[in-house]
């Protein structure tokens, strides 16, 4: 008997090692880099309603409502979602009268080929684990790295300081409510998969120090963020200079989703081509002057959703500039300029059908009307590399033709 109870003590001790073991285990697996992201997609990827597979391979998942990432946030757990804006801005420019020189309707995104979104639900790209391999860290995931571009302030010996180029436009001095423009769509070549280029509208507050708030919103083309070279509608938000608020997309909370057919970060098509037809999106981002929240409309017909107020300090109240525009990262690999391409590619001398540009460019006063900019100037670091013209007609309003090749025997 004794010697049996001996091995049942014995086997009580094996079976307590085994478990202290397995927890050891189980939690060293829950540490891991495949244990992290298992958790940062279930917190990304939410209960789908309906899931539509696009022809690009990416996953839009149709998720309630109620249930989107935003709802993550501490001051948005009892939010009641605001279903429309209050008001429209007033004076949107006649797009119909950009006839002969304008761009042609696209399809909108791809993923529409393989189904929509049921009503009561939010189209969202699902994060997947290859998305997060790619990142430089889980917690710098869907972030950006770097400033807003800085008119006004521009040292000659730092050009390619953070390796970020710019071709813009801006204006300043005033308090703005909003901004406007239609942008063609291109896919520019990209160099290194850590290198981006994208065309886009910042609403800007604050100073460009640590305290910089910033609503973007327009194209990309980042293989680092999206694991492909497709042209993809995105948007982004921060309130501390890029350092630890936002995101791009709904990859955080902050941006409320309302709208079932638009899926932020999902390609667009189709694409201008040189020389051959052109192919336009319009967004507006303006401050609904009841509310206070900042609303974003993609064409004619959507209104995607909403920054709440409170997630910023200055645009609480205006912006103080508006940038339009395109970017690019120049890493200078072995020590020579990028041949990542901004807009099409080409100089903004060639022209309609092969350069690109914006038209069209609005901005929102005070009285919730949208009017031309005044004063509006140009910037660009190196203007061999990528150039920026202006000018104002008749057909297309305010505009200007914008980017470049980078790398070539100008821009060495």
């Amino acid at each position: 008997m004794a010697t049996a109870r001996g091995g049942g003590g014995v086997g009580w001790l094996v079976v307590v090692v085994v478990a202290v073991v397995c927890l050891s285990c189980a939690a060293a697996a829950a540490r891991s880099p495949a244990g992290r992201a298992h958790r940062h997609l279930k917190r990304l990827n939410k209960p789908a309603v309906k899931s539509i597979e696009s022809p690009d391979g990416d996953i839009i998942d149709c998720v309630h409502i109620s249930h989107q990432p935003a709802f993550d946030h501490p001051f948005l757990k009892n939010h009641t979602i605001q279903m429309r804006p209050n008001y429209h801005p007033d004076g949107l420019y006649d797009e119909s009268k950009s006839g002969g020189g304008g761009g042609e309707k696209p399809m909108v995104q791809l993923w529409h080929q393989g189904g929509r979104c049921p009503e009561d639900t939010v189209p969202i790209r699902r994060t997947k684990r290859d998305d997060l391999l790619r990142a430089s860290s889980m917690r710098r995931y869907g972030k950006k790295r770097h400033p807003a571009p800085n008119p006004m302030s521009v040292d000659p010996n730092l050009l390619n300081e953070g390796g970020h180029q710019h071709a813009i436009a801006y204006v300043q001095g005033d308090k703005y409510y909003g901004a406007k423009a239609t942008i063609n769509v291109w896919a520019p070549k990209i160099e290194q998969p850590n290198e981006f280029s994208l065309s886009q509208l910042w609403i800007l507050g604050g100073s460009f120090g640590e305290d910089l708030n910033s609503i973007e919103a327009g194209w990309q083309v980042s293989p680092d963020l999206y694991g492909d070279n497709n042209t993809r509608l995105f948007t982004y938000w921060t309130s501390d200079a890029y350092q630890a608020t936002g995101c791009y997309n709904v990859l955080c909370a902050g941006f409320v989703q309302i709208n079932s057919e638009i899926a932020m970060g999902a390609s667009i098509f189709p694409i201008s081509s040189y020389s051959g037809s052109q192919y336009d999106i319009s967004i507006m981002i303006w401050k609904d002057p009841k509310e206070g929240n900042w609303w974003m409309q993609f064409g004619k017909d959507y209104v995607l959703g909403y920054w709440p107020s409170f997630l910023f300090s200055y645009l609480g109240d205006s912006a103080s500039m508006i940038e339009w525009g395109g970017e690019v990262v120049n890493s200078q690999l072995d020590g020579v300029h990028t041949s990542t391409q901004m807009g099409s590619g080409h100089f903004p001398e060639e022209g309609f059908s092969k350069s690109s540009y914006f038209k069209n460019i609005q901005v929102v006063d005070s009285t919730n009307n949208l009017k031309a900019p005044k004063g509006v100037g140009t910037f660009t670091e190196q203007s061999n590399c990528y150039d920026v013209q202006n000018g104002n007609n008749a057909d297309w309003g305010t505009y200007f033709y914008y980017g470049g090749p980078g790398r070539s025997s100008n821009c060495p």
